[in-house]
């Protein structure tokens, strides 16, 4: 599918409830903006059928992170993709969620959604209709402890285990820390069951944000926001064992911190010979009445991975020429990489101050995993945030 779609592929990145379709060429690693829809309310996450053109959408009114606005309307939608162009449309009606999603997936088949919750923190599998639209909650024979702050949900590759990733909180306001962990399950036809908590240190010092699998070897490599690193865990037939075999840490300069400094999206790539890593940073200060970026890596660190032990080996460190890189995708062909950043923001620079403005990033992937920026394209979000974005083949 990745050959035959190479030059076939959709983007699709949200500003608050628009999700707008950008038609993408491979080679030559350019956006040409085409139609926006509006989902119900802010997109938070998307997930696309395994084999179906459908699109599925979270969306919630409720302000990211803890201690922001709480809302009251939560869904997951489906929208279909136009083969021939790429172009969305609502497919079906919506349903309601409970809460936030924060993420989402479909099992392997696409039979089954699941939806991963911040706060509280929470895990909920719905069906899929014969239509393709979401269905109703799955009830679990089980009660699920979804740990603290759960932050992504994924499927292993074999349909098999579920993970939930916990990413806990660091002690702040005179609150201790919160312990992290990746809470694992048997997965079967919608259902989760056995579930094991993997927690190093019980948890502490272990703030997990998100994972991915490489797509051949059972080795899983997950980024740690609150620590800056990226770990990488191996399962043993259907257990994943209890340490990890590697860490390695994100940043180009750990030693020169000036603000929030934190790791978020991980992808490995097709071929299973790099995996790529976002590190983030957007603490602003006051400087003449206006907020100013006070520094920091907005980077993707690029590890190569050993084929024998999937050992990762930091070999560059790019910017990514915006602000609070949240997202960043591979096109299927494994070519190139975009990167999206949720904001603008006044930097700095040789005396001056300018607005760099949220914006989408491209890079072309070198033969060794290396990234090559090529162009990017800003974005205009006023008072909003570009917070998902990602391809889909036609």
């Amino acid at each position: 599918m990745a050959a035959s779609a190479a030059n076939r592929v959709a983007l699709y990145a949200s500003v608050g409830p628009e999700l707008t379709h950008y038609e993408v060429d491979v080679d030559a690693a350019t956006l040409t903006r085409r139609g926006t829809v509006a989902l119900p309310a802010n997109v938070h996450y998307c997930w696309p059928h395994a084999s179906r053109p459908l699109l599925y959408v979270a969306s919630s009114d409720s302000a990211s992170g803890i201690g922001g606005v709480v809302g009251d309307n939560h869904h997951v939608t489906a929208l279909a993709i136009d083969p021939a162009t790429g172009a969305l449309s609502p497919h079906g009606a919506p349903i309601a969620l409970p809460t936030r999603p924060i993420h989402m997936t479909t099992d392997i088949p696409s039979e089954y959604i699941l939806v991963a919750f911040s706060n509280p923190s929470g895990l909920l599998v719905y069906g899929v209709n014969h239509d393709g639209t979401p269905g109703a909650e799955v009830v679990q024979p089980d009660d699920i402890d979804p740990g603290i702050y759960g932050h992504q949900v994924r499927v292993r590759l074999d349909n098999r285990q579920v993970i939930l990733v916990a990413r806990g909180h660091d002690a702040a306001g005179g609150n201790p820390e919160e312990p992290g962990a990746l809470k694992v399950f048997d997965y079967r036809n919608g259902q989760l069951s056995d579930e094991v908590s993997i927690a190093p240190n019980a948890g502490f010092g272990f703030g997990p944000r998100h994972l991915d699998f490489h797509p051949t070897e059972p080795w899983v490599y997950v980024s740690l926001e609150r620590q800056n690193r990226l770990d990488m865990f191996a399962f043993h037939d259907a257990t994943l064992l209890a340490t990890a075999i590697y860490q390695k840490g994100t940043l180009a300069e750990p030693d020169n911190i000036r603000g929030r400094q934190a790791v978020g999206t991980v992808r490995v790539h097709p071929n299973g010979r790099a995996v790529y890593v976002a590190n983030r940073a957007s603490s602003a200060t006051e400087i003449d009445g206006q907020k100013v970026f006070v520094g920091g890596e907005n980077t993707l660190a690029v590890f190569r991975i050993d084929p024998e032990s999937g050992e990762p080996t930091a070999i560059q460190h790019v910017d990514t020429r915006g602000i609070h890189c949240r997202n960043f995708h591979i096109d299927p062909s494994g070519r190139l990489l975009v990167a999206s950043h949720i904001m603008g923001l006044p930097v700095r620079q040789d005396g001056a101050i300018r607005n760099v403005p949220a914006c989408l990033s491209l890079f072309r992937i070198e033969a060794d995993g290396k990234l090559d920026y090529v162009r990017k394209y800003d974005v205009e979000v006023g008072d909003k945030q570009m917070f998902w974005m990602g391809m889909v083949a036609l």
